[in-house]
């Protein structure tokens, strides 16, 4: 087991030895999306990068309990509890039930991440299926004094946790200038103060989803979701809390307060967050234009891009930066992580193509230390990435003929590829992955080599300057005719 793995925890604002509550288990918490919309590409740098964390912590020899939750209920347009609820409000847009909306957009968010590669969570948990645990949670919080009923609504109080919890520990900011900062709200009368924030919200008339609760017919708080199914699944106290750096501020922040208020435990002992996604340097956003979907990216179908890119591509692009800095956005960047991401897949179809040697020119053990080094200091896949290059350098000067390498450094060179490429990055080859294409490369190349058989060079000519055109480079050897991608 690996146990000299850094995580960088955003609780305490530096790089600490993980050391598991209960090892070698580990429970790890990741907050899922909002299904009331398309995933945008700030969610699928969250989830790649958290499938890496989930893919590296198995492959270091924990068992990993991973929960990504799915939020369908109870989410307001404003994290200060103001604003028309998002599923009820695209439900009426789309002219379908919230359900439908849910299940769509559900789909199409798994979808996604098929096409990333990455794996399905152990617990994928909703909302709408915890109304119960949320239920019993906020009633223990009222019991223990932080929590408060008006008019049906059930709000956490905020200064009366403050007197013994720290309310910022997470974001270390000062509780009164947030108050003296917080903006008056529509349902401000309501609360006893200003940071005050809803566990459970009285149903309007008009509110298309809501359940019986000891408060009347209402519906959940956002932020309660996460706190009971993480209680739920992976104790009151667990290892990995994660998410996008935008959930720190209020949404983490809200359910390290309930979780306390509840069980008088901080939820988790390491909190890991992503870092935003900018365009040509600026941020990210719809209202900015600049913002795109995954499929706009794979098509090039946005005024922005200047063509495609595949899901690998995108994905190779993503893990090139380390998942806690800023990843900006550009077709020249992305240009290069194509032809980053290429090399790397040509090199990896020629490893069966190496025949082994006596002796070697070559030691696999430094890339392969190298590696994972790189990974126990706080994932750092941009290094790991150099190393793969390296890797891939030997394994191009061995084909070319110009070094030479032994059977057991081969058997290792391979395994590095295997461990890291596949296994750890989840990266895949989609060119010769196709089957149907590697049957008709190999007819072309039959055809080619009866035509120089038949002393028809014209023909045979005309089929390798062809395939090269479409980037495929054809080699020659005493073996037979190999291809590779140009």
């Amino acid at each position: 087991m690996n146990t000299g793995l850094q995580l960088y925890n955003t609780l305490t604002r530096k790089k600490e030895l993980f050391e598991p509550l209960n090892a070698p288990h580990v429970g790890m918490y990741v907050c899922g999306p909002t299904v009331y919309s398309d995933v945008h590409l700030g969610n699928c740098r969250t989830f790649i990068s958290f499938d890496l964390i989930f893919r590296y912590l198995k492959y270091s020899g924990y068992k990993v309990r991973y929960v990504r939750n799915i939020t369908d209920a109870g989410h307001l347009e404003g994290d200060r509890d103001e604003g028309d609820d998002k599923f009820a409000k695209r439900a009426k847009l789309e002219q379908l039930e919230p359900m439908e909306i849910v299940q769509k957009y559900t789909l199409g968010f798994h979808d996604v991440l098929r096409m990333f590669n990455t794996l399905p969570p152990s617990i994928e948990p909703t909302a709408t299926g915890h109304i119960i645990e949320q239920i019993e949670m906020i009633k223990e919080i009222m019991n223990n004094g932080y929590a408060y009923e008006s008019n049906g609504t059930i709000y956490f109080d905020v200064e009366k946790y403050s007197e013994t919890y720290n309310y910022t520990i997470l974001t270390n900011r000062n509780l009164e200038d947030m108050l003296a900062n917080t903006r008056e709200l529509g349902g401000q009368n309501e609360k006893r103060g200003r940071l005050d924030f809803a566990l459970w919200i009285k149903a309007k008339p008009e509110t298309l989803m809501r359940w019986a609760s000891p408060w009347g017919e209402g519906f959940p708080g956002w932020h309660i979701e996460c706190s009971a199914m993480s209680a739920k699944y992976l104790g009151a106290e667990f290892d990995i809390h994660g998410g996008g750096m935008d959930l720190a501020a209020t949404h983490h922040t809200n359910e390290i307060a309930q979780s306390e208020a509840c069980s008088h435990k901080q939820p988790a002992k390491y909190w890991m967050h992503t870092n935003m996604l900018t365009v040509n340097g600026t941020r990210m956003s719809k209202s900015a234009g600049n913002g795109f979907l995954p499929e706009q990216l794979f098509s090039g179908d946005h005024a922005l891009l200047e063509k495609g890119f595949s899901p690998m591509t995108v994905k190779f692009f993503m893990l090139q930066a380390h998942y806690r800095s800023t990843l900006d956005f550009s077709n020249e960047a992305l240009d290069a992580s194509e032809k980053g991401f290429k090399r790397l897949m040509n090199a990896l179809s020629l490893l069966d193509k190496l025949t082994p040697a006596e002796s070697s020119d070559f030691e696999i053990d430094p890339i392969i230390d190298n590696c994972v080094k790189a990974m126990n200091d706080d994932f750092n896949s941009p290094v790991v990435i150099a190393e793969l290059f390296e890797a891939s350098r030997i394994i191009n000067t061995v084909y070319d003929g110009k070094g030479k390498i032994s059977a057991a450094e081969l058997d290792k060179l391979k395994q590095l590829m295997q461990d890291f490429v596949y296994d750890i990055f989840g990266l895949k080859d989609e060119e010769t992955s196709n089957i149907a294409l590697n049957s008709v490369l190999d007819m072309v190349i039959d055809l080619r080599q009866t035509a120089k058989e038949n002393k028809d060079y014209a023909t045979s000519d005309k089929i390798r300057l062809g395939l090269q055109s479409m980037g495929i480079q054809l080699k020659d050897s005493k073996e037979g005719t190999t291809w590779n991608k140009a």
